[in-house]
């Protein structure tokens, strides 16, 4: 069967009832994650300035826009959520993609499922079309731009997907919104943000309304171009969806408030620390090789939480001082820290062609492949630690997280903006989301 007539019969056909019970965890693990970094990103300035813009631009009562104590339509609310939960760089990422699907696809399908009164079930099942299809766009997208693509690109044809499920569109349906999507796809060249961070960052909130904005389109009608799916040769990368599950082991949860590139770096540092005890006044330099990505994000001292966010040496600096890079380490209000300003500038950033050959094998899932760095400390009193290649835990698959500690992490972030017992409350719902006959008792404790 052509790849654009199976990913079509897939959205369009698969039920919850179908899906193995490893992956309906997953799909509720998923959810758990991404609500956790939307709520506690509501409170950044770029969260509020895309709420405010939903408002006046897509205005509406179809949907909730998370703690704005205001609703809008469902383009409006999926774009305001999308970029909430990719406002700390706390959110999933996903095998294939170089990116972050969860920030787009759990905002589209809660504000679409809201505005449908959809179940539990539904809305999770509409989870797993998302994440089946953004792994298999994602890594089509990259072999297929020269320029490195930001999220809502490949983005838009998962969130186009996903609301042609939960909208009950036919295959043939389908099939047109996945290649109006992708026709229609913003272009977002990642790496002119990697080097001017701004709040455009990933382009999620673009996936999610151009997503559903072809789901829609195509459930009147409108007509759209055969998506790269159907393309010979990305049949293998295809022609599992529906047997193989790739999000099973290929969402990865986020420890630090940072890119995914600075990750292995950090757990040297962390592993570092444990072995030697070492203070922050103790450290002189330190000396960090990585692959070339990494090293793009630089050592440039911070003035905004995008830089912050997007940057190598800050987050070496402030996991120093304060043993974590969590929200507070990387918003606004602790940016002119002279102590974490003094020891960022004391690092150096060095590319070397080892680690960039084994994040080449990486990138393809291919055996040997590391997501790696060599962190170098030079102490004071004039030893010199070193770490070797390490690893974070940004991996396929990965080893570091279960239910308790990533229910830990949304506890965490939930309570920046939540009380105690709603918190609980959504910990309980989400873990038997599918047992709940509409989405909207979801939305209510997050108003």
């Amino acid at each position: 069967m052509d790849g654009n007539r199976l990913v079509s019969k897939f959205v369009a056909e698969i039920a919850w009832a179908d899906l193995p019970p490893e992956v309906q965890h997953k799909a509720r693990l998923t959810l758990l994650d991404t609500l956790g970094a939307a709520l506690a990103g509501t409170a950044t300035p770029v969260a509020r300035i895309a709420a405010e813009a939903a408002l006046a631009l897509w205005p509406g009562d179809a949907s909730t826009v998370l703690r704005r104590d205001a609703r809008a339509s469902v383009m409006g609310a999926a774009f305001a959520n999308a970029n909430a939960a990719n406002a700390l760089d706390i959110d999933d990422c996903g095998i294939f993609t170089k990116g972050h699907p969860g920030a787009q696809l759990i905002p589209t399908a809660l504000a679409l499922a809201e505005s449908l009164g959809a179940s539990g079930a539904r809305l999770l099942t509409a989870l797993v079309v998302g994440y089946e299809v953004a792994h298999r766009a994602g890594r089509i997208w990259h072999a297929t731009h020269d320029t490195y693509q930001a999220c809502g690109s490949w983005g838009s044809v998962a969130c186009a997907a996903l609301s042609a499920h939960l909208l009950g569109l036919t295959p043939d349906q389908t099939w047109h919104a996945l290649g109006i999507a992708e026709y229609h796809a913003p272009h977002l060249p990642l790496l002119r943000d990697i080097a001017h961070p701004a709040m455009v960052k990933h382009g999620v909130g673009w996936g999610a309304v151009t997503g559903l904005a072809a789901a829609e389109l195509a459930r009147q009608g409108f007509t759209g171009i055969p998506a790269l799916f159907g393309f010979e040769e990305h049949r293998d990368w295809v022609n599992d969806i529906g047997h193989h599950y790739l999000m099973v082991g290929g969402v990865i949860w986020k420890k630090h408030a940072c890119c995914a590139w600075t990750h292995a770096a950090l757990r040297g540092i962390e592993l570092l620390r444990q072995a030697h005890g070492f203070r922050a006044e103790e450290v002189e330099r330190v000396r960090v090789e990585a692959y070339d990505d990494a090293i793009r994000l630089g050592g440039k001292l911070p003035t905004t939480t995008e830089e912050a966010q997007f940057n190598l040496a800050w987050p070496i600096a402030v996991l120093l001082v304060d043993g974590q890079v969590g929200p507070d380490q990387i918003l606004d209000h602790r940016l002119a820290d002279p102590r974490v300003r003094d020891l960022a500038a004391r690092i150096e950033l060095v590319e070397t062609a080892e680690l960039n050959r084994l994040y080449s094998l990486a990138l393809q899932d291919a055996p040997g492949g590391r997501f790696g760095s060599v962190v170098r400390i030079a102490l004071r009193d004039g030893r010199v630690l070193d770490s070797g290649i390490v690893e974070g835990e940004i991996k396929y698959p990965q080893q570091y997280w279960d239910d308790h500690s990533l229910t830990d992490k949304f506890r965490s972030l939930a309570r920046r903006v939540l009380d105690e017992s709603t918190v609980e409350a959504l910990v309980d719902l989400v873990w038997r989301f599918e047992e709940a006959p509409d989405v909207r008792v979801l939305t209510r404790l997050m108003a």
